[in-house]
């Protein structure tokens, strides 16, 4: 579904403060300007991939994928990123390729295996934690589980293989699609699941009992809370 080396190639910055680091937009939509807040003449999307030039006040000048160079205010931009290993069980928090704090995680009951569909009582083992490249589509200040950063599962990766074997329409497959491309929240009601959430209330003992999320300590997501921003990318590894 994914390598490793791909996403590291697309999102890791030479450093947190490199001139030479690759930056994403962290905002719905930023502008590039000729100048310091003069000159607007291109929209970036969030996730947009920008390398850093040099910086001025509260401007970074950058270059995007196209070539086009202009200056971003600093505050739209950013590099972090989170890495989930299932068989580490602990989350790795990222500013670019530096490392910044790891915490161990209590995982879904299986946690050996993809989430293929949704989990129920009378099968529990389908309470995977999934697998793959996701986003943070929303955070919940007020979650039952202290406070969640909810994820954009189920995926177009997970939506292609759900439709290959049968388990969901093309509607559906479609409509996740549609949502991933444009930063949405994908509908979490089809047999594939979804409600997959990095949240509070965690063991901090790595115990398997939650229904697919990721489960910190309170005083763990409470480190990961002011830094995540909506957009920002999480790889959940085997």
């Amino acid at each position: 579904m994914f390598t490793l080396g791909l996403w590291l190639g697309l999102l890791i910055a030479l450093s947190p403060d490199s001139n030479a680091g690759l930056y994403y937009v962290a905002v719905e939509r930023a502008l590039l300007y000729q100048a310091p807040g003069d000159g607007a003449y291109l929209a970036l999307s969030r996730r947009e991939p920008v390398q850093l030039l040099t910086r001025q006040g509260y401007w970074w000048r950058v270059r995007t994928r196209d070539g086009a160079e202009g200056y971003v205010e600093a505050r739209a931009l950013s590099n972090v990123w989170i890495r989930v290993s299932k068989r580490q069980q602990r989350l790795y928090l990222y500013r670019g390729a530096t490392l910044v704090r790891s915490f161990p995680v209590d995982l879904g009951p299986n946690p050996y295996a993809d989430k293929v569909q949704r989990g129920s009582l009378a099968n529990p083992d389908d309470w995977r934690t999934p697998e793959g490249i996701f986003y943070v589509a929303a955070k919940n200040a007020r979650s039952r589980y202290y406070k969640a950063l909810v994820l954009n599962y189920p995926t177009a990766d997970h939506a292609l293989r759900g439709l290959q074997e049968g388990r969901i329409s093309k509607a559906e497959y479609q409509a996740i699609v549609e949502a991933e491309a444009t930063f949405r929240m994908p509908p979490m009601d089809t047999a594939l699941g979804g409600w997959i959430e990095i949240h509070g209330q965690g063991t901090g003992q790595r115990v398997n009992w939650t229904q697919g999320c990721v489960a910190l300590r309170n005083e763990d997501i409470d480190v990961l809370w002011p830094i995540v921003a909506v957009g920002t990318p999480v790889l959940i590894e085997p």
